[in-house]
């Protein structure tokens, strides 16, 4: 008999159990860390350490008595490393996040600036239409990155 999925059924079959279609026991090693209502926490993981890696690794940790607390952590630990290995393998989805952060730092550095121009506005009594009118083109360019140098998307990525 295996360390998952043998002894008496439960009711609710934890995810790793659910996804490899075998009986979850009551003695289920898995089943405190892949609850079943998370499925895709242990896809993850089973896609790149694969069952048996997985049960190893809680294996040594049981026999260093780390508490349960720690288990949970070296569970975390490895869903992390497997959406980040995930992540590398799909480039497109880096250049994206990172298009993405670069128009949100443009965004809020627009945001700023603007707040700290209205500041002079809201205590005189000028007519803030007529600095408004010199600052509006400047800022519209602000939110795009510059075109002439498109390698400027990767340097994050490579050192």
């Amino acid at each position: 008999m295996n360390s998952f999925g043998s002894g008496k059924a439960t009711v609710f079959p934890c995810a790793a159990c659910k996804i490899l279609r075998i009986r979850c026991g009551e003695k289920c090693m898995l089943a405190p860390y892949f609850p079943p209502e998370n499925p895709h926490k242990f896809a993850t993981a089973h896609r790149v350490f694969g069952v048996g890696n997985i049960i190893k690794m809680l294996k040594v940790r049981f026999k260093k008595n780390l508490p349960n607390d720690g288990r949970a952590d070296v569970v975390s630990s490895m869903v992390y490393e497997a959406e980040a290995e995930a992540r590398l393998r799909d480039p497109v989805f880096i250049l994206k996040l990172h298009l993405d952060q670069a128009n949100l730092v443009s965004l809020v550095s627009r945001l700023y600036t603007l707040g700290e121009e209205s500041k002079p506005f809201s205590s005189s009594e000028s007519d803030p239409q007529d600095n408004d009118n010199d600052n509006s083109a400047d800022h519209n360019n602000d939110l795009f990155l510059e075109d002439s140098d498109p390698m400027i998307l990767w340097e994050p990525l490579w050192p």
